[in-house]
Order: C-alpha cells, then sequence, then structure tokens
C-alpha cells in the first residue's frame, strides 16, 4: 500500500508497480505537470511524465525518459535554488520552489515545483516525484507592474525623447540588415521596407509602401503559403520562424526564402503591426546541394579503388615469402592500418550521404541487449590496452532496432572517450532501464567542452577549436550516431564541462520507433 505521512509518500512490497497503469490514467488527467525520477538508478533518471508535462515543456516523451531534470535549466544553471532542490534530494527531503525553465523552442518559463521523496517500507528513498505549474503568466503579471510603477515616474517629455533616438536607431539598422524587413498593417498593407527588401525584389518605395502584400508586383506575393502562414499562424499570437517558401517571380526567377513572421502586441499606433523579414536563401541552398552531391559522388568514385588496393594488399599478405624482411612485413602492415583507416573514413562520407538523401536504411529485428553491449565492450577492451572500460547496470531487454546501426553508435562513443581522454585511463559505461527505453551512458574524463561546443557537437562537420587543434577528424562521427538514433525515435545527448570530462548518453525504444509512435 502507499500511504503518504509527514508530506512524504511512503511504499510497501511493489505497490507503486501493480497499480501504475490506474496511476497513470490519474496522474495525465491532471492539469499539473508532473514527473517521477528513480533515485536508485545513477543521475537520478525520469522515468515517468504526465501530458500535462509535455505540453508544459514542449518535450515528446522520448524526448523526456531517461534525462535528469536539470536539463530544463539549458545553460541557465547558476540559479541559486538548484542547491535548495539538490540538498532536499540528498536528504530525502520534500520542498516547494519556484525555478527557470526552458521549453523545447528555448522559451524561458517559471516552473513552481513541489517534491516529494517516495520511500519503500523501509524507509529508504525509491523515487521522487515532482509536481509542476506553469506560473509564468503570474511572473509576468508581477514584472508589469513594476515596468508600469517604472514608467510612471518618468517625465513625458523624456519619454518622447527617448522614442524619436530609438526610432532613428532602429531605422538605421534595419536598413543595414542584409534580408528583407517588411512592416505590416493588421490588413497586410505594407507600412515601411527596408533597402534589402527594395533591392532583392528589384521594386521602388512607391511601388510598396501603401500597397496590400498580397497585391505588390501585379500580384506576385499572392503566395498561399504566405496567405496561411499570416492568416491562420499569426492570429494564434505564435511567431513563424524559420518558415520555407518557394516561388517563381515573373522578374527574378525562382527564389527560397526563409521567412520569419511576429504580431507586435503593444497598444498604441503599433498594434497588431506585424514585422516580416524574407531571407533568401536560393544561392545557399544550391551551395549545400552541390556539396552533397560532390560528397555522394566523392564517396563513391574513392570506394571503387580503394575495394581494389585492398584487395591487392590482401594478395601480397598472403604470398608474402617467408624471408622477407622485418622492414618488408611492418611497412605491409601500416598499409594495411591506413587503408582501413581511409575505407572507415569513406564509409563514414556514405553513410552523410545517405542520411542527406534521405537514403538510410534500417533493418530492425530483435536483439539481446545486454549481450550486444557485452561483446562490444569485449571487443574494445581487447585492443584498448590503456584504458579500461567499467561497465556497470543490466537491462535484460530484447530490444527491436537495427543492432548494426546501434553497434556503430556505440563504438563511435567508446571510440571517443578513449580517443578525447589520452590522459584518462578510464571510461565509464552504463546501462539501464527507463520505462520503455533502454538507456546507454558513456563517461570520459577528458578534456570536456565549452557550452557553444556543446550546443553544435552534433552538427556535421562541426568540430571544437581546442579539439580540431589537438585531434584529427573530420566532425561526422556524432552527426551520424545522432541521426542514428533520432530514426530510431530515441534521443543523444550530451553533459560536459570543460577540464571535467563528458558523458555521452542516449535512449532507445525497446520495441522499435513505429510502436513508440503509436503510443
Amino acid at each position: 500500500m502507499a500511504t503518504f505521512q509527514d508530506g512524504k509518500f511512503a511504499l510497501s512490497g511493489d505497490s507503486l508497480i501493480e497499480n501504475f497503469d490506474l496511476l497513470t490514467i490519474a496522474l495525465d488527467s491532471s492539469i499539473s505537470g508532473i514527473v517521477i525520477t528513480d533515485n536508485r538508478l545513477p543521475d537520478n533518471p525520469i522515468i515517468y511524465c504526465n501530458v500535462a508535462f509535455e505540453n508544459i515543456s514542449g518535450y515528446r516523451r522520448n524526448e523526456i525518459i531517461g534525462h535528469n531534470c536539470r536539463f530544463l535549466q539549458a545553460d541557465d544553471r547558476n540559479q541559486e535554488v538548484r542547491e535548495t532542490l539538490a540538498a532536499a534530494i540528498k536528504n530525502g527531503d520534500s520542498t516547494n520552489v519556484e525555478i527557470r525553465n526552458y521549453r523545447k523552442n528555448g522559451d524561458l518559463f517559471w516552473n513552481e515545483l513541489y517534491m516529494a521523496p517516495v520511500k519503500d517500507s523501509e524507509g529508504k528513498v525509491t523515487h521522487f516525484i515532482g509536481v509542476q505549474n506553469d506560473i509564468t503568466a503570474r511572473k509576468k503579471v508581477e514584472h508589469d507592474l513594476r515596468q508600469q510603477k517604472a514608467l510612471m515616474e518618468k517625465k513625458i517629455d523624456e519619454r518622447t525623447l527617448a522614442l524619436r533616438d530609438s526610432e532613428a536607431f532602429l531605422t538605421s539598422i534595419i536598413e543595414t540588415v542584409r534580408e528583407g524587413l517588411l512592416v505590416l498593417d493588421p490588413k497586410f498593407n505594407v507600412i515601411s521596407a527596408n533597402y534589402y527588401f527594395l533591392k532583392t525584389f528589384k521594386v521602388t518605395l512607391e511601388e510598396t509602401v501603401g500597397k496590400e502584400l498580397y497585391a505588390l508586383g501585379n500580384n506576385q506575393w499572392d503566395i498561399p503559403q504566405l496567405r496561411e502562414l499570416l492568416v491562420k499562424i499569426l492570429p494564434t499570437n505564435n511567431p513563424v520562424v524559420d518558415f520555407e517558401v518557394e516561388h517563381d517571380f515573373p522578374h527574378i526567377g525562382r527564389k527560397l526564402m526563409l521567412l520569419n513572421a511576429y504580431r507586435i502586441e503593444l497598444e498604441g499606433q503599433f498594434k497588431d503591426q506585424i514585422l516580416l523579414a524574407i531571407e533568401d536563401i536560393t544561392d545557399r541552398k544550391e551551395i549545400e546541394r552541390r556539396k552533397d552531391d560532390f560528397l555522394s559522388i566523392a564517396s563513391h568514385e574513392l570506394k571503387t579503388p580503394l575495394t581494389t588496393i585492398k584487395g591487392y594488399l590482401q594478395v601480397l599478405e598472403r604470398t608474402m615469402p617467408d624471408d622477407a624482411s622485418e622492414k618488408f612485413g611492418s611497412t605491409l602492415g601500416k598499409v594495411s592500418k591506413y587503408v582501413e583507416r581511409l575505407n572507415n573514413l569513406i564509409a563514414e562520407l556514405l553513410d552523410v550521404s545517405r542520411i542527406q538523401t534521405g537514403n538510410i536504411e534500417l533493418h530492425h529485428a530483435d536483439f539481446d541487449f545486454d549481450r550486444m553491449i557485452n561483446e562490444v565492450v569485449d571487443g574494445f577492451q581487447a585492443s584498448a590496452h590503456d584504458h579500461k572500460i567499467v561497465l556497470t547496470g543490466h537491462t535484460n531487454a530484447i530490444v527491436n532496432a537495427d543492432e548494426t546501426h546501434i553497434i556503430q553508435v556505440l563504438n563511435n562513443l567508446l571510440s571517443n572517450a578513449i580517443k578525447y581522454a589520452p590522459q584518462s585511463k578510464q571510461v565509464d559505461l552504463n546501462i539501464s532501464n527507463v520505462s520503455e527505453f533502454v538507456k546507454v551512458s558513456v563517461k570520459d574524463y577528458g578534456i570536456g567542452m565549452n557550452a557553444e561546443d556543446k550546443k553544435r557537437i552534433f552538427e556535421r562537420f562541426y568540430r571544437g577549436s581546442d579539439i580540431q587543434k589537438r585531434f584529427p577528424g573530420m566532425g561526422i562521427g556524432l552527426y551520424i550516431c545522432d541521426q542514428i538514433i533520432k530514426n530510431h525515435n530515441g534521443t543523444l545527448w550530451v553533459e560536459s564541462e570543460k577540464g571535467k570530462g563528458s558523458t555521452f548518453s542516449f535512449t532507445l525504444p525497446k520495441k522499435g520507433k513505429n510502436n513508440d509512435e503509436q503510443q
């Protein structure tokens, strides 16, 4: 039975598991966000979240399970209230705090969190339950009241002068921005247009200002996608971010544009005006397409002669005379080693090409997850004599996934852990069950990375400045790993501090991508 005494939950036996279905239905009915973390697992990961928590945070369930709750604070980790939470978790106490969190899209929201420990019959903390409410609106009202009081204290003349200066300053900035900017009234008539818009679309100020957007240039801006964007999306008070529109203009040809639109919610003369930023990305996309084409062609063309070279090397190795010199054998071994390295590099380039063209193939099948992990570790340990891989945890799980690709991800993470921690002798590998997912964490004690590198580490061809100077590579391994895990409907992330090592973790649905999408 589950009881509540002195502000804390207490459990006897397996009552939490036995009543989990009922609890899930009840918790999903709550308008408050609710999470449950497993204090018995490393890093106290989230094992359950209700629908309200998904709506508050903006993350899907498969992006939440397995993470520590601190991922909601993003890089805003210097909040004093975090020490209060840490102390409560350490001591197994309840606590009630207000903390700054960030949604998936980066928006700040204030969270009122009530956290309580769950104890077993022996009084040991096994889980924590967090009940969360979005109090951003209340904080906004409090902030607005303070702002209003401050504004009332200013003189009208000073405020008018400041507004004039700001208007002149903003106008100067707008005219120097290298993308088209339009200001529209609520009826979509153009109030102002910057120089770059006029230059890009070869129109004059007289032909633009005062005209309805859709009527510009003999109705060339009457684009269905743009009309839907302005009529259906903006009135919901949601900004439109990085919306791609392709259109064939009569005088300048086909353009691929990136649109960003915001509706001004201020009162007064600017009320309900629309800011529309139009970036011409036609040339950039063409360059990216050519680069991808070159990557695909080059990697395929290199594969053929390399296969021939490998064949000749194998012939030389098999027919090497018994009286061949030690230098000859050593040289042949080095050539084979570097040919294999080149072969792996070309294989990675081919993987990138397949990912970019959407041709990556996954062959899902059931396999013993723990057996696969142990085989990979044994293989690495046999060759990595200077490092010890410490494996902890178990899942006893049968996972439906592409085993070969998951092995590729694990090999890459372990290789990086050894490569970027040359002074350390240990790599920690932990596996565990988190709800319907398995979680893998690879921790090294190496150079670590800064906040900027963490944000971009999974980008194609990205390499941190310090890493680029000290270690060879092309920056595609982690990009491939990230895409493989995403294609399995899992998530891959990193936690790291400069000089304190890195921990790469990923989650994988046990029953496969299709099953997870149906839930």
